[in-house]
């Protein structure tokens, strides 16, 4: 399957060999050829294999190859000439320490958060059975909308994020009225540690998503710990949160989903004797399991304008994000979740 110029190989079986300028993939369902010159990556997924032919043609047209574990974790990353990937970073780089620039994409970033909370927040409204519920619902979406409208104005980083953390409570406390009928008690977003259910559950989550996106970052060759809205810490991959709030709200349709149809509940947690809650060895297995079929589902895409599968969008992501910062693109279209 390709998005973006970018070649997925799914099949644990397949084998990718080179023959005349073209790829091979040998899969049971058949083979399938792939002309070199009509892509720019190839992300392997799970077990499938390489040939050195294919992959020595891949690095001399400067495709760059990539092999990920089922989690979205980085095996290995190999592509063309360092030079291609020395220069997008230099433009990362750039980016990062440019106040104008490291702010407008930040400013992207958080209005594709907040525009797609919004959306969950109205959905949980017109399915919400009581009058009231769906009252309050309602209103929180339009506090949203009004710091939406606020984010073009932001002066500086700072700003910006009180600003995201002003809306993520009003986010929050909806999603706490739309949970109160699952019998766990949810007060507020806390992580470290997590301090209930809920908060424990969407913390995985969150990571499962991070360590996609590290994943992502790191095959299209961009530094994940050169981020604009979460500054450049050691050891914290700063690019992949920040395009991991974009990508949350679904997330949190994901955890949602796991516990308003009862396939988690309290006894699927453990809390610790400090306080913290975590997810017990079967409940993490549940979640496991049904992140897998999760990405499996299509979302649509308003740049692509088409349905993308959710395991392929950290990597469209990134790509947008690679493109951006090369010069293609004149801004960074965040994924909004329609």
């Amino acid at each position: 399957m390709r998005y973006l110029n970018t070649v997925y190989v799914r099949d644990h079986m397949a084998r990718i060999g080179h023959r005349r300028g073209s790829l091979m993939v040998r899969q049971e369902t058949g083979t399938t050829r792939i002309p070199l010159a009509s892509i720019d990556a190839v992300v392997l997924l799970g077990a499938g294999q390489i040939s050195t032919d294919a992959l020595a043609a891949c690095v001399k047209r400067q495709i760059r190859v990539a092999s990920l574990r089922r989690s979205g974790a980085m095996r290995f990353v190999v592509g063309g000439p360092l030079s291609g990937n020395v220069h997008l970073r230099m433009a990362q780089h750039e980016a990062v320490v440019s106040e104008e620039h490291s702010l407008a994409i930040a400013r992207s970033v958080v209005a594709a958060k907040l525009q797609s909370s919004r959306t969950m927040l109205l959905r949980w409204s017109r399915d919400a059975t009581d009058p009231s519920h769906r009252r309050r619902l309602s209103q929180r979406a339009e506090m949203v909308a009004e710091r939406i409208a606020k984010v073009p104005g932001t002066g500086s980083a700072d700003h910006l994020r009180g600003l995201e953390g002003d809306a993520a409570r009003i986010y929050f406390g909806g999603l706490g009225q739309h949970l109160s009928g699952v019998g766990i008690r949810f007060g507020a977003r806390t992580r470290r540690p997590p301090r209930d259910p809920i908060n424990a559950l969407m913390s995985f989550c969150y990571g499962l998503l991070t360590a996609e996106l590290v994943g992502a970052l790191n095959t299209v060759g961009l530094d994940h710990q050169l981020g604009f809205l979460h500054r450049p810490r050691s050891g914290r991959p700063s690019l992949a949160l920040d395009l991991s709030e974009e990508l949350r709200p679904l997330t949190d349709r994901f955890a949602v989903a796991l516990l308003t149809r009862r396939q988690l509940g309290t006894s699927h947690f453990i809390r610790t004797p400090g306080g913290a809650v975590y997810l017990a060895d079967d409940g993490r297995d549940i979640v496991l399991k049904s992140w897998e079929a999760h990405k499996e589902k299509s979302v649509a895409h308003r740049i692509l304008r088409r349905p993308v599968e959710r395991w392929a969008l950290p990597t469209v992501q990134a790509t947008l994000m690679a493109r951006h910062l090369r010069g293609d693109l004149c801004h960074y279209p965040p994924f909004v979740a329609l």
